[in-house]
């Protein structure tokens, strides 16, 4: 029997409580799927959705984007003045100055590319004066080209230009799309029937079901969660993130980024990228975090801008899709666009996102582990001079004392410079970075074991959590100091580098830091982004008051939702 049929057998044998140990699934990957449906969403409807979409998957039906997608969207640099040349000579161009080669092989269209309303039989009309020769010879021509190609439309009534939006019209639209030849859909949110999170739940989930339906791949680009990143309250949105992660593949999470000519280019990056570092425990294999496009020929940005943007974004292993005017790039921009080593960090298969080891009013330090167990240790100066910062080794996850060896070989991503790095240097420099730069490093493998270290704070308030010579445990403003660098063991033990000796311990719903009972204490992240121990069962939680405590786990409270190093297990149940 087909995992299809098995799964569909046993919905309907359990109509009433379908049970998620049920021996019939016996596919890994889909039992995981289906146990984080059940625990999350707590309706068979909602269950039945994330179970039929896991099958899909499961049968090599929906897995079509292990890797950060690479390649070319419209919507920053020419918005809804869209039409089949800006494709047509972006795929020419591309194939021509090397970003083809380099890796960029998707062409996605954005909004305005039909008509004003749909055909009599309810299908999307392109717009013909725009695309003259349709929407299949385009897509025809970008494969012949080497391109995959994507195509946008809204989950609304209306899309965001206007334009007719998919709203009950989910089958027939993913039939046409796939019809037309498009393997990639942006799915937007605007004028839905109201903006809660239950109806933009109900409605996005349709979508896993048309393209399970349609047993087609089809990679899903949910912008759900952009509507709902609140700075005054996270509740919805972390929520949104949740069943977004299992709806799709990638997932838009903010703002627009800044279009052209207009806006302040590096303010609308670093909003962005603000945002994307509190989510780094929903990324995985097969789903992403997107921070939305490149805009590296923004007027209003400065070459080191340009550059930063591009090294964050492969940092984080998010989404490199350019929003450019391809056939005006310079040779400049051309070459940091084809790094090669920076590429390989984003297209890295453990596609980690880097997340932050410190920061203060002017240092962003950022690490990740890679494939081959190599170190990625990402550096941003937000000052507005040039500077220098040492990363001690502690600090980028390794221990001085056990190297193995007397240098470890360490790789200037930008320059291609390989040197070795004496252990006894006590870390790596990163020399006179321009303000707005980035110094981006890859350490080599070592014997020394990867502990994960960084930060952990507050996703709403963004405090920092900070040990005390006292013992005392605080959340502060965050400003790089040992107090505020945590790290976590494999066995859930979290301590700083202030006090290494000693672990954090809920004691009676006051979070100290000591060294008695650390043997008996450890922590559990959950996806949710609760860190819960597992002698009391509270969660740590910021007091209004600025205290660490201990106290029984809410869903998904503000005070409790926290971002951890990257490496730490993330509970996904």
């Amino acid at each position: 029997m087909t995992l299809r049929k098995t799964l569909l057998s046993v919905i309907a044998a359990k109509s009433s409580a379908l049970s998620v140990d049920d021996p019939q699934l016996r596919n890994s990957n889909l039992r995981e799927s289906c146990v984080t449906a059940w625990h999350s969403m707590k309706t068979q409807w909602a269950l039945t959705t994330a179970c039929l979409a896991a099958q899909a998957m499961a049968a090599g039906q929906l897995d079509p984007l292990p890797l950060p997608p690479m390649g070319f969207n419209n919507w920053a640099r020419f918005m809804t003045n869209i039409n089949e040349s800006i494709f047509v000579d972006a795929a020419d161009a591309m194939a021509k100055n090397g970003l083809l080669a380099a890796g960029y092989n998707r062409l996605n269209l954005d909004d305005a590319w039909s008509t004003m309303s749909r055909a009599a039989n309810g299908s999307m009309v392109c717009d013909a004066v725009k695309f003259p020769r349709g929407l299949p010879w385009l897509t025809k021509y970008m494969r012949s080209k080497g391109f995959v190609p994507g195509i946008y439309t809204d989950a609304g009534k209306l899309s965001c230009g206007g334009y007719p939006g998919a709203l009950d019209h989910e089958k027939i639209d993913t039939r046409d799309f796939q019809a037309w030849g498009f393997e990639y859909l942006k799915m937007d949110g605007c004028n839905l029937p109201d903006d809660t999170e239950a109806k933009y739940h109900e409605i996005y989930s349709r979508w896993p079901r048309a393209i399970a339906a349609s047993g087609k791949p089809l990679v899903f680009s949910n912008s759900a969660p952009a509507y709902f990143f609140d700075p005054d309250n996270l509740t919805d949105w972390y929520a949104v993130m949740g069943w977004a992660a299992e709806y799709g593949q990638l997932a838009r999470h903010s703002a627009d980024v800044a279009t052209y000519p207009d806006g302040d280019g590096w303010s609308s990056i670093m909003y962005n990228y603000g945002v994307h570092v509190r989510l780094a425990r929903f990324q995985r294999p097969g789903f992403f975090n997107d921070p939305d496009f490149l805009i590296t020929d923004h007027p209003s940005l400065s070459f080191e801008e340009k550059k930063s943007h591009f090294a964050l974004w492969c940092s984080f292993s998010a989404p490199l899709l350019l929003s450019v005017d391809i056939p005006s790039l310079s040779q400049d921009d051309l070459a940091f666009l084809r790094n090669k080593d920076l590429i390989a960090v984003n297209q890295d298969r453990l596609v980690e996102q880097a997340t932050l080891v410190s920061r203060d009013d002017r240092w962003e330090v950022l690490t990740k582990s890679l494939e081959n167990g190599d170190r990625l240790l990402t550096v941003l100066n937000r000052g507005a001079v040039t500077g220098t910062l040492k990363v001690p080794w502690d600090r980028i996850g390794l221990s001085s004392k056990a190297f193995g060896t007397a240098s470890v070989r360490v790789k200037n991503l930008w320059t291609g410079n390989v040197r070795n790095v004496a252990i006894a240097d006590g870390g790596i420099i990163a020399s006179q970075v321009p303000s707005h730069g980035t110094a981006v490093f890859r350490i080599t493998k070592s014997k020394s074991p990867v502990i994960p270290r960084g930060m952990v704070f507050n996703t709403l308030t963004l405090s920092c959590l900070t040990d005390q010579a006292s013992g005392k445990v605080i959340w502060s403003e965050c400003n790089a100091s040992d107090a505020q660098v945590w790290a976590v063991n494999a066995n859930g033990r979290v301590s700083s580098l202030l006090r290494p000796d000693a672990c954090i311990v809920d004691d009676d719903g006051k979070i100290i830091s000591h060294q008695d009972g650390c043997e008996k204490t450890s922590w559990v992240y959950k996806v949710s982004g609760n860190l819960i121990s597992s002698v009391s069962g509270r969660c740590l939680t910021e007091s209004a008051n600025g205290t660490a405590a201990g106290v029984s786990c809410g869903h998904l409270l503000n005070e409790q939702v926290l971002a951890l190093p990257v490496g730490v297990k993330v509970d996904r149940r």
